[in-house]
């Protein structure tokens, strides 16, 4: 197809590094939106880069690489099996050239000086190893139109425990960082299909690298409120998983551990609030009382105590009414719970 391929040079790591950032895009079930994003990345005012897409063993390849052959001499495609979003970003972060790396999800796009904003500010403060914008929210969700630091803001310096606490929130597509940092990190660590970022994110923290942030909206994020929905609990699940990895290594200060007691307790809230939803639609209404209340245990919610007591007094009444509004309109915690979470898109 004209793609550029690896050299066995670049695969075994012996490439000199030129440029300063190295762009590294995974693609799973991207076709329908990786022409935005790869249309957003050449539009760059700053153009020292190179663009890595991984496809990641997906089902729309034939698809895909219809829509890529236009962009065959700009990027380097590697195709693979399926590892999941941390196994395909950690196959371009070895074989890239930059000083940074910059990743992007297939199904997000920067603005035109998202890199030049994003590259001054790291060389501005030769200190920082990692920085993250602000992002424009998009796509069928409730919050399209509102900015990401609105709806989960960042404040104060980034530290572990900031992170913990859900101070100081990351959106990957959002991120440039210093690819020998990500290295001493070990990288991402592929058994985890979501919230691979966020574990890495504290790792490198852990090991002393030093993060900033810039409030300016730099890209923007697509939402997909109706999958995002579906697969909630088993996003909340493998956040969870990645917790308690967290806890398990045993490096953390007892301010931090705090912070992870009361993240690892909002998780579990949430995943009852998601398996209530569940129990709501399918009739089972004495089990959804039960998860609602475990998860308003942590809420603490007026909405959700509304709604345990009517499904306790009237739940065929309750359920007419949410049906003649619309299924997802079920009490809930605002999906930023999820994003504040550390979660990606699952590959």
């Amino acid at each position: 197809m004209g793609f550029k391929r690896l050299s066995i040079e670049r695969e075994q790591g012996g490439h000199a590094q030129s440029l300063t950032v190295s762009v590294i895009i995974p693609a799973y079930r991207g076709a329908k939106f990786i022409g935005r994003a790869l249309d957003s990345v050449l539009a760059q005012t700053f153009t020292d880069y190179e663009i890595i897409i991984i496809n990641d063993g997906s089902p729309d390849t034939e698809e895909l690489e219809k829509v890529l052959s236009s962009y065959a001499e700009q990027i380097t495609y590697i195709s693979q099996p399926n590892t999941g979003p941390g196994g395909a970003r950690n196959v371009g972060i070895r074989i890239a050239r930059g000083l940074y790396l910059a990743f992007l999800d297939a199904d997000d796009y920067w603005m035109p000086d998202y890199l030049k904003c994003q590259t001054g500010y790291l060389f501005g403060r030769e200190s920082l190893d990692l920085v993250y914008a602000d992002a424009l929210l998009v796509g069928a969700s409730p919050l399209a139109g509102r900015t990401f630091m609105e709806v989960t803001p960042s404040v104060g310096e980034v530290t572990c425990e900031n992170l913990l606490d859900e101070n100081c929130t990351l959106i990957l597509s959002g991120t440039v960082v210093r690819r020998q940092s990500v290295l001493d990190a070990d990288l991402f660590d592929e058994q985890f299909r979501y919230a691979e970022d966020f574990d890495l994110w504290v790792r490198l923290l852990k090991q002393g690298a030093r993060f900033g942030y810039q409030k300016e909206v730099l890209l923007h994020r697509t939402e997909h409120s109706a999958s995002l929905c579906s697969d909630a609990a088993v996003l909340f699940e493998n956040a969870l998983s990645v917790i308690e990895k967290i806890k398990r290594a045993g490096n953390l200060s007892p301010r931090e551990r705090s912070a992870l007691a009361m993240r690892q307790a909002k998780l579990r809230a949430c995943i009852s609030l998601e398996y209530a939803r569940r129990e709501f639609w399918a009739d089972r209404f004495d089990i959804a009382a039960e998860q609602l209340k475990d998860a308003n245990r942590f809420f603490r919610s007026l909405k959700l105590y509304c709604a345990l007591f009517c499904i306790r007094r009237s739940p065929a009444l309750l359920l007419r009414a949410y049906t003649s509004l619309r299924r997802s309109a079920f009490p809930r915690i605002d999906i930023s719970a999820a994003q504040s979470s550390g979660l990606s898109s699952p590959s």
